[in-house]
């Protein structure tokens, strides 16, 4: 069989593996159930970001589950002015991620309201 065939019938059979298996995936997320844990524990860690600004992780049980390196829905890499910005968003998350809601989608008009934009 040429090189050629055996290269396409190679990327073929893992491309058909990975879509089977997606959670095997370098970098895939596996969104869990809207019904988070009642006795869970959930924190949060300021970062720094770009250009002396902030931005957050949110932990789940100690364990990463949001890993948010600049301000969400905005484009750039660019964090907030302040730790202080960057956690009021944080907490608005876990807020969000304790009554259920995933994702955790924070609007630019919920950062204006609570003037971090």
């Amino acid at each position: 069989m040429r090189p050629v065939l055996v290269f396409f019938f190679l990327c073929i059979a893992l491309l058909m593996n990975a879509r089977s298996n997606p959670d095997q995936q370098k970098g895939s997320v596996k969104v869990p159930d809207r019904k988070m844990p009642k006795n869970a524990s959930y924190t949060y860690t300021l970062i720094p970001a770009e250009n002396k600004t902030w931005c957050y992780d949110i932990y789940i049980d100690k364990k990463l589950f949001i890993h948010q390196p600049s301000i969400p829905g905005l484009p750039g890499n660019h964090g907030f002015k302040t730790k202080v910005d960057a956690e009021k968003i944080a907490k608005l998350v876990i807020d969000k991620i304790t009554k259920g809601e995933m994702p955790p989608s924070i609007t630019i008009e919920e950062m204006k309201k609570l003037k971090v934009l």
